[in-house]
C-alpha cells in the first residue's frame, strides 16, 4: 500500500481518535432495546447466562429461604433481585445491571474497600435479600456474573451510563412528614403492597413461589443495612418508578410524596442486621441517610433517619473539603 495512503489515514484515525474516546465514554439506557435471551447461543455460557436470569428474576424459587434443599436457602426472604432491579434489571434509574461489568472492580465506600461484582452481588445477598454470602466458586454466584456480563455487553469500561442507579430528587429541607406519607402509600400504594404492607403471595407461605407485589416492611424483606433503608435512595427509586409502571419520564409522585412516602415504609419494622457500625469505616464518607451509628457531624440519629438532610449535606461538604486541603498540605511538604 502506498505510504501517504497509510499516513493519511493514520492521521484521519489520530484525529478521530478524542471523538470516539467521547463517545465511548457515554451509554444512554434510555430506550436502549433489552437483551434478547432467545438469540443467546445454546452453550455453557448461554445456559449460564439463562440461569443468571430465573435466579435474578425468580430468585426465591432457587435460594429463597422456601426452597426443598436446605443447603440452598441462601436468601432469607422471598423477594426476587428484580422486586428493586425492575424489568430484569434493565430499567433505567431502577438500579439497572446493564453496565456494571464495566464498573468493577470499584472502590466502594461501604467497605472502604475495592470490591468486585461477586461481593457486590454478596452485599445484597446479605442486605436486601437478608440472608447469607454465595460461595464465590458456587455455580450461582457465576451466574449471577454472567447474566451481569451479558445485559452490560457494548458497556464499554469506565463509561458513563446515563440511567444508572437512580434518578436524584430535589430533597425537601425538612424532616419527613410520616403522616402526610402515610396518606401517599393508602392512596398509591396499599392497592399493590398491601395496607399492612405484606405484598401479595403468588401462593401460599412455603411454597416458594414468592410475591406478585413485594412486602415492604416485616419479616419478608429487606433489612436495616440493604440500600433501599436509605431515605434518598427510597425517595428517588420510589419518585421515579412507582406506582408499578411509572417511569422517570413520566412520574407519578411529586419529590415531597415520594419523601414522605419513604419516610413513612421506612419507619416501619424490618430485619435487623448485625455489625452496621462496621459499615463506612473511613467514617468521612459515610452517606447522611445511613440511619445508624456511628456518626460524626454531631446530628441526631433521627436526623439522619427522616431528614432534613441539606444541612447535612452541607456539613459532609465541608468535611470532605477540608480532608482535600489537609492532604494537600500535607503532599507539600
Amino acid at each position: 500500500m502506498d505510504a501517504r495512503i497509510v499516513a493519511g489515514s493514520l492521521a484521519l484515525l489520530l484525529a478521530a481518535a478524542p471523538a470516539l474516546a467521547q463517545d465511548a465514554s457515554r451509554v444512554s439506557l434510555i430506550d436502549r432495546p433489552a437483551p434478547a435471551l432467545d438469540k443467546l447461543p445454546k452453550d455453557a455460557y448461554g445456559e449460564l447466562v439463562r440461569y443468571g436470569y430465573e435466579l435474578s428474576t425468580r430468585t426465591f424459587a432457587f435460594i429463597g429461604p422456601e426452597v426443598q434443599n436446605r443447603k440452598m436457602r441462601f436468601a432469607g426472604n422471598n423477594l426476587a433481585c428484580t422486586s428493586c432491579h425492575q424489568n430484569d434489571a434493565t430499567k433505567p434509574f431502577a438500579m439497572p445491571w446493564v453496565g456494571v461489568s464495566a464498573t468493577f472492580p470499584q472502590y466502594r465506600a461501604r467497605e472502604d474497600a475495592i470490591s468486585t461484582v461477586e461481593e457486590r452481588v454478596n452485599g445484597c445477598m446479605e442486605r436486601s435479600m437478608n440472608g447469607k454470602p454465595l460461595p464465590l466458586d458456587s455455580h450461582e454466584m457465576k451466574a449471577f456474573a454472567a447474566y451481569i456480563h451479558y445485559v452490560s455487553r457494548g458497556v464499554p469500561i469506565g463509561a458513563r451510563v446515563e440511567g444508572a442507579g437512580t434518578k436524584p430528587i430535589t430533597v425537601p429541607n425538612r424532616r419527613a412528614d410520616l403522616a402526610a406519607g402515610e396518606a401517599v402509600y393508602g392512596a398509591k400504594c396499599a392497592a399493590c403492597h398491601g395496607a399492612d404492607g405484606q405484598g401479595q403471595r403468588r401462593g401460599k407461605a412455603g411454597d416458594a413461589e414468592g410475591y406478585v407485589f413485594p412486602p415492604l416492611w416485616g419479616k419478608d424483606t429487606f433489612n436495616n443495612g440493604a440500600g433501599m433503608n436509605r431515605m434518598l435512595t427510597a425517595a428517588a427509586f420510589i419518585k421515579h418508578n412507582m406506582p408499578q409502571g411509572t417511569t422517570h419520564a413520566a412520574p407519578v409522585l411529586s419529590d415531597d410524596e415520594a419523601f414522605d412516602v419513604a419516610g413513612y415504609v421506612l419507619s416501619q419494622p424490618r430485619p435487623i442486621k448485625a455489625g452496621l457500625d462496621k459499615d463506612f469505616p473511613a467514617r468521612w464518607n459515610k452517606p447522611v441517610d445511613a440511619a445508624f451509628p456511628p456518626y460524626v457531624d454531631g446530628a441526631s440519629a433521627e436526623q439522619h433517619r427522616y431528614g432534613p438532610y441539606p444541612p447535612l449535606t452541607e456539613l459532609a461538604k465541608q468535611r470532605a473539603e477540608a480532608l482535600k486541603a489537609a492532604r494537600e498540605a500535607a503532599a507539600s511538604r
